[in-house]
């Protein structure tokens, strides 16, 4: 008999899934809310090492943070919108 949590579960196949998006859309521009700050970034997928995702930060919420190298926790993503061919584009936040 199988005793893992169904709850558990369900997070590591989200985080899977979530890893697995990632890596599929590298180059590709993204838009992050995090639970903890800066909680906002808007950048572009760079590489995604294990669990991480490797972002070149345009847009935070502190101007002095952008134009940098983020390593973002996929376990930590709250919400996100990656840019593709369709859809609707991630506008510039810049002032």
């Amino acid at each position: 008999m199988n005793n893992e949590d169904p709850l558990s579960m369900v997070n590591i196949a989200r985080d899977v899934a979530i890893v697995k998006h990632f890596r599929k859309n590298k180059k590709r521009k993204v838009f992050i809310l995090t639970e903890a700050f800066p909680f906002m970034f808007i950048g572009i997928i760079k590489d995604v090492i294990e669990d991480m995702a490797v972002l070149d930060v345009l847009t935070t919420s502190v101007p002095a943070l952008e134009g940098k190298e983020w390593l973002i926790h996929i376990h930590s993503i709250e919400v996100f919108y990656i840019e593709t061919n369709i859809g609707q584009k991630i506008p510039d936040l810049k002032d």
